[in-house]
């Protein structure tokens, strides 16, 4: 009885707080509403209570106002419009928004005829979704009009044009997906048009400046006896740098790649030693031990704790969807509740007085023992919510670590570190964690010193303030008070001042030498850009040159490519008409060797039967078909001579025995009327005793 007022209760509580809860989120949802439309682009002027008192109509064309912000084809005034299209618009839009009505609107028709009767628990939902996220629906819109795709029917793809047309569509969509990608990459990237336009003037500046250098500087070279050879060698020695630099970065990917080597040898022999080890422990009974336990953990979960949890959780469902259809209750239902809750515990409180006082020692051991079972189905419940959490958080672990591992491998082409090296690094963290709790105990014994600094410097500034008090008051005795502070004062500037020149003086010696170091840079710059400036300009006409040729020999390639391309689709079709003309003719060819085989074994036959025809032996005649066929000729003659008397006599004897069955028939209904006089004799016999017997009890009466 109190589980069942308590649950009314509850029920009628949680009905209670969701009314309130949804009169909240109505009352928010409003005023988001009216706070979107009221801005731009939309500057509705509303407020709370002229949006709630709108008419059907004006809401719809609100809403159909907001959907044409975010698709400019919905522009449309409704009252010129069948309400029927502007609900299959309507919906056909939210539907490619990918909007989802709330719970109670799931129904389809339901949610159709509250558009369509402008319905607020339906528009207003949608209002406040569409104002939520209007940028992301534009966009959503725009990229509708491109990439959803148009249904064509399977019959008409058949034709060649039409099916050729469809995949040429679905490649401009797929196109469309790539450069809609690249242009927000783009956008996101945080370059802008007039950044980078200024950034292709200053380097043109630059480029000029260049130019303009080296030309100097090549008049200045020209003077110079020799500057050719002195060019040849400057370039020489430039390539066998950078070859230099080519081999050193090459040495040192190799040495880099030797060490991944080594890393994955020791990580393999690592795994071997451990496999090895786990082979050499593992032995029948420990296995199936373990597998036991297993079987039997597993044989636990699914019998007992699984149907539990399914159980607790359908009745939590159902609980709560009583709760959910339950009315609203008022302040008098829950006081009226509150009272029969208060009764009933006063009830339940006298009934466990009674039990207490009926004291029986069976029951308390009874009860012990119950205890006891309670405790251990309560830890054996305990253990396997420890191991489901604890599988749950390995297959968590694994998970994550396959994920950082395929991000490894994806990104450095590595694998993860195991084995020896996760050994080190975990005896390399223990003995930070040596330091680190040294440094901590340092940094606690710092901060004790530093209390007791502290503490010592407050006395010693109390002390100071009363120094200070002290002497203010000599000062004011001798009438020269403010002595000491203009003195402090004035100690003070003049060190400000000194470390002022100090400053200046350093600070002319940096700007100095930083003008000797950008000088000498800028001559180092001039006279490394000399000669590769004069080697560019051959590289240029190179290229233009190579350019030239490549495009010729594109030409070529392209024209040569598609005459084979065309002479190998010739010979393609040729290699077909010639693979099916083979696919015949060896047809033709298995079927002429099967009925050559056949006749070959009838001739066969017909020897063996000749050869046994024409054989002196009996015994071989006797083999002979012709002999077996003859035999069985003569034994069927004769069957048919012996049926065919057999019918004859058959004939003959017909007539007699039809009128012999005739008489036997007369015989049976002869003794059948025969049998049925003799009962109905007797039965008046016993009729006419019970009459007699009848009279003379008459008569003695």
């Amino acid at each position: 009885m109190k589980t069942s007022m308590t649950a009314q209760l509850l029920r009628n509580m949680w009905s209670y707080k969701r009314r309130q809860t949804d009169t909240f989120k109505m009352s928010e949802q409003l005023k988001f509403i009216v706070e979107q439309l009221n801005r731009e682009p939309f500057k509705k002027n509303f407020n709370l209570i002229t949006f709630d008192s709108l008419e059907p109509m004006q809401l719809l064309q609100i809403l159909n106002d907001v959907l044409a912000e975010i698709d400019p084809k919905q522009a449309i005034d409704i009252r010129e419009e069948m309400p029927e299209q502007t609900v299959k618009r309507i919906c056909a839009l939210l539907g490619m928004l990918k909007y989802k009505p709330p719970g109670n609107l799931s129904d389809v028709s339901s949610f159709r005829q509250g558009l369509v009767t402008g319905s607020k628990p339906v528009i207003h939902p949608i209002l406040h979704w569409l104002l939520q996220r209007v940028p992301e629906l534009k966009k959503r819109a725009y990229l509708a009009r491109f990439l959803v795709k148009l249904e064509v029917p399977a019959d008409f793809l058949q034709d060649d044009i039409i099916n050729d047309t469809y995949h040429q569509y679905e490649e401009l969509v797929e196109g469309f997906k790539t450069y809609h990608k690249e242009c927000e990459q783009l956008r996101t990237s945080g370059f802008s048009t007039a950044e980078i336009r200024r950034d292709i003037s200053a380097m043109e500046e630059e480029k000029d400046q260049l130019i303009k250098r080296v030309e100097r500087l090549k008049k200045r070279v020209e003077s110079v006896s020799n500057h050719q050879r002195m060019l040849e060698q400057a370039r020489q020695l430039r390539v066998e740098k950078e070859r230099e630099e080519a081999l050193t970065q090459q040495k040192q990917e190799q040495k880099n790649q030797l060490f991944q080597a080594e890393q994955r040898l020791l990580r393999s022999e690592q795994q071997l030693k451990d496999l090895r080890q786990a082979a050499a422990d593992a032995n029948p009974e420990s296995l199936m031990k373990r597998l036991e336990e297993e079987i039997k953990i597993n044989s636990y979960m699914v019998s007992e704790k699984l149907p539990k949890e399914l159980e607790g959780m359908r009745r939590t469902v159902q609980f709560l969807q009583k709760v959910a259809s339950e009315p609203a209750m008022g302040q008098a239902d829950l006081q009226e509740l509150e009272d029969k809750i208060k009764e009933a515990d006063s009830q339940i409180n006298q009934l466990i007085e009674k039990r207490m006082m009926r004291y029986d020692p069976m029951d308390d051991k009874l009860s012990l023992y119950r205890q006891q079972a309670s405790i251990i189905a309560r830890r054996k419940e305990s253990k396997a919510e420890e191991l489901q959490e604890a599988r749950e958080e390995l297959a968590a672990a694994e998970r994550e670590l396959r994920q950082r591992t395929n991000q490894t491998q994806g990104s450095d082409g590595e694998e993860v570190i195991r084995g020896d090296e996760m050994k080190r690094l975990v005896a390399k963290l223990r003995s930070k964690g040596t330091v680190y709790k040294k440094k901590r105990q340092e940094i606690a014994e710092l901060k004790a010193d530093y209390g007791v600094v502290q503490r010592t410097e407050e006395i010693l500034k109390q002390r100071h303030d009363a120094v200070q008090q002290k002497l203010q008051a000599v000062e004011a005795e001798k009438g020269i008070s403010g002595y000491s502070d203009t003195q402090e004062e004035l100690e003070r500037v003049s060190a400000i001042k000194s470390e002022l020149d100090e400053k200046k003086g350093r600070t002319l010696d940096d700007m100095s030498e930083m003008v000797k170091k950008l000088n000498s840079m800028i001559v180092e710059k001039k006279s490394a850009l000399a000669p590769i400036i004069k080697e560019l300009r051959s590289l240029r006409q190179q290229s233009q040159e190579l350019g030239q040729e490549y495009e010729e020999k594109k030409a070529q390639y392209e024209s040569c490519a598609a005459g084979l391309e065309s002479n190998r689709s010739k010979l393609e079709q040729e290699v077909k008409a010639l693979r099916d003309e083979m696919a015949q003719k060896e047809n033709r060819y298995h079927h002429i060797n099967t009925m050559s085989q056949i006749l070959e074994m009838q001739i066969q036959r017909a020897a063996e039967e000749m050869k046994a025809y024409v054989s002196p032996d009996p015994q071989e005649k006797k083999k002979a078909m012709r002999e077996v066929y003859m035999k069985n000729i003569s034994e069927q003659e004769l069957l048919g001579k012996k049926l065919r008397e057999e019918q004859k006599t058959v004939r003959e004897s017909h007539s007699a025995n039809m009128e012999q069955v005739k008489m036997w028939r007369d015989l049976e209904q002869l003794m059948e009327c025969k049998r049925q006089c003799f009962i109905r004799a007797k039965n008046r016999e016993s009729i006419g005793q019970i009459i007699q017997e009848g009279g003379e009890d008459r008569l003695v009466l």
